[in-house]
């Protein structure tokens, strides 16, 4: 449900965000797909052991694995962590296999996520249907007569999961956050964040007019003659430009204070005369809205310009080219190959498409993600994995209690807010309490298009119930198999799906040192978020609201200012620096998640006596190498570039070494001194 999930992502925190690309077509599914091997969270060949842990950890760590590891042709990154995200879409390649095949099924769900799957596998009979399956919504874009027709045009292609214009739907109010309001926010532009359409480099520039093609050839594509479409993707980028210089930076909504507007419906109205804002909600069929949040007025300002003075003409075509991007994967396989051309390559350097298979995996778990991920639980998750997951979180908050009470720049008054909120937060760990119900969301095999639009209008539909309601804070914002997880400030509680409880992030079988430098990092790490530059100003219950004494605020920023300017140095290719502002929740949650991490570790000691060495390593040195190794990758220098103008989270060597030369626990495990490389002069730290 793109539409919403773009709100809901300003408002959530997630370890690592990850876009990946496509490939040549299975047609028929199998049941005998190979299993990729399954990984150990201590790989001694992924090390270099000639590389000095004190002068480059990084290399040490993950050497070995960067030289042996090359990116395939279809990536455009490929690290460990990619590696178990590739292992958990073959597990559910298994599922779906099985279910796509079968003639008699246990349950209707089983159904659904068969007949979804295996008609997204048949491309030759998607491809056969040519445009005739869209013709309907296309007509409906063709067919207005004037720009007042826009709100209830804008509000059909949304309620079908569609982009354009801006973004609209429900999200926690900022100052109840138990109950949920509706927000409208900036949208509508499908090259990217503002930077990719403001910035005046050379590259940017080149990528600019990469774009242009890009429209110009899925509108050549959809029928328009090829001069036609050129003049007509320029058009299009047009628009997206008066919208991109009104948007907001990703840095800049990083403050959610930024986003804080609530408003009356007739004064959004009065910003937005060109646009009929009650003709939009019957369309979409909301309930009665009195008052919502606009997270960026003056981008609504600028789209009622752009209302005011871009031709009809102009908009159908933004909106016709809106359309055939959201949907390319539903549409004849030259269209999926055309998208695969600009974002794939030229965004992100892969050389050639996911197997089909790959991208019907994905398209199945965004559709029907508890439906499919019930099932990959009862495979991949057992034992007492969820049991020794909550056993590390209970030690991470509790080290986290420990440490807030013995900071010296935080005065007592404020350390009690800070408790406060640590013991109110929510611990979800493996899948959901609740399954959802999908009874109501008609799949039909060989119905490609109509099954993702009707995926997407079933999403928003249960999304828009929940306006003017409390929020549902057991509901889960991950699906279980992915591999992420997430802390959300306006519910104050932390999420580890499934996925990410997998080697090598969480290994049942491995001692506790290496579990707790993984997945114990990130526990921290998603703690930590709650106290974060962005997190911190969000009270216990979930209310935007200010808890710090002046004098704790101005110590506060000046250590998260002392992460930003430490990652602002790193440069992940030549001539392109981090945004350390862009990257500070995250990087301040690493280093501050290792933090109570090994301080979890030790409390686990038994009698407090560190363990005996395994594998010539002692066991603080193997909690490093555990944190480390979760992040070894390679990266394409085009994806490496998008991510440094749009990622929050730092490349895998920054993020390592950033963390280990800020400590002091790392220092002494290795031995470091005083001028190595990992031993920052100025360490920061905030928690």
């Amino acid at each position: 449900m793109r539409q919403l999930r773009i709100l809901l992502l300003v408002l959530v925190c997630a370890t690592l965000a990850s876009a990946q690309t496509q490939t040549p077509p299975a047609t028929q599914p199998s049941s005998a797909a190979p299993m990729p091997k399954r990984m150990t969270s201590f790989d001694v060949d992924a090390m270099d052991k000639s590389a000095q842990p004190c002068q480059d950890f990084y290399q040490f760590a993950c050497g070995g694995f960067i030289a042996k590891n090359p990116i395939p042709p279809d990536q455009t990154r490929w690290g460990r962590f990619e590696m178990l995200r590739e292992y958990n879409r073959a597990v559910s390649r298994q599922i779906l296999d099985k279910a796509a095949a079968k003639k008699q099924y246990a349950d209707a769900n089983e159904q659904k996520i068969g007949d979804y799957y295996g008609t997204c596998l048949d491309q030759s009979a998607t491809t056969a249907k040519k445009l005739v399956p869209a013709q309907q919504y296309l007509a409906q874009i063709n067919g207005m007569k004037s720009t007042a027709d826009l709100a209830k045009v804008i509000g059909s292609l949304h309620k079908q999961g569609l982009g354009g214009m801006f973004a609209w739907g429900p999200a926690p109010m900022l100052h109840n956050a138990a109950m949920t309001a509706s927000w409208a926010d900036q949208g509508g532009m499908a090259l990217g964040n503002k930077d990719f359409y403001t910035k005046t480099d050379e590259k940017s520039v080149r990528i600019r007019e990469q774009y242009v093609q890009h429209v110009a050839n899925m509108l050549h594509l959809a029928g328009a003659p090829e001069a036609d479409a050129k003049t007509q993707a320029q058009q299009v980028m047009d628009i997206e430009m008066k919208l991109a210089n009104a948007a907001m930076t990703p840095t800049e909504r990083r403050d959610t204070t930024k986003l804080d507007h609530w408003t009356k419906v007739a004064d959004l109205q009065a910003m937005t005369p060109s646009f009929t804002w009650n003709n939009y909600f019957v369309e979409v069929g909301a309930p009665k809205i009195a008052e919502l949040n606009v997270g960026n007025p003056a981008f609504f300002t600028a789209l009622d310009a752009a209302i005011k003075t871009v031709p009809l003409a102009q908009w159908k075509t933004y909106l016709k080219w809106h359309f055939l991007h959201g949907q390319a994967e539903s549409l004849p396989v030259e269209f999926s190959d055309e998208t695969f051309s600009f974002y794939g390559k030229v965004l992100g350097g892969a050389q050639q498409q996911l197997p089909l298979w790959n991208r019907c995996m994905r398209a199945t778990d965004g559709d029907l993600g508890e439906a499919l991920g019930k099932y990959y639980v009862d495979v991949a998750f057992g034992g007492n994995a969820k049991e020794r997951t909550l056993k590390m979180v209970g030690d991470i908050e509790r080290a986290m209690e420990t440490d807030i009470k013995t900071l010296d720049w935080m005065t007592d008054e404020t350390k009690q807010k800070a408790l406060e909120k640590l013991h109110a937060v929510a611990n979800k760990i493996g899948y959901p309490d609740q399954w959802r119900d999908y009874s109501t969301l008609k799949v039909v095999r060989g119905d490609r298009l109509g099954n993702s639009l009707r995926a997407n209008t079933f999403e928003f539909n249960r999304q828009l119930k929940k306006i003017g309601g409390p929020v549902d804070k057991k509901e889960w914002g991950m699906t279980p198999p992915t591999v992420n997880a997430y802390y959300s400030p306006l519910q104050n509680n932390i999420n580890f799906p499934a996925g990410i409880l997998q080697p090598p992030f969480f290994d049942n079988s491995i001692d506790d040192a290496v579990n707790y430098g993984a997945i114990g990092i990130v526990i921290g790490h998603e703690l930590t978020h709650g106290f974060d530059d962005s997190g911190a100003r969000f009270a216990a219950n979930g209310d935007l609201k200010n808890w710090w004494s002046p004098v704790d605020k101005a110590e506060f920023e000046k250590r998260t200012s002392c992460i930003a300017d430490q990652y602002s140095e790193y440069s992940p290719i030549e001539g392109v620096k981090l945004q350390g502002r862009l990257t500070l929740g995250e990087n301040a949650a690493d280093n501050g998640g290792s933090h109570l991490a090994i301080m979890a570790l030790r409390s686990s000691y038994a009698n407090g006596q560190e363990p005996a060495p395994k594998d010539g390593f002692t066991a603080e040195q193997r909690f490093w190498i555990g944190f480390g190794q979760v992040w070894c990758e390679n990266v394409r220098p085009e994806r490496a570039r998008t991510m440094a103008l749009s990622d929050p989270h730092s490349p895998g060597r920054f993020r390592t070494n950033g963390v280990v030369s800020n400590s002091p626990d790392f220092q002494k495990a290795f031995g470091c001194k005083a001028g190595d490389p990992m031993v920052r002069q100025n360490a920061c730290r905030v928690w």
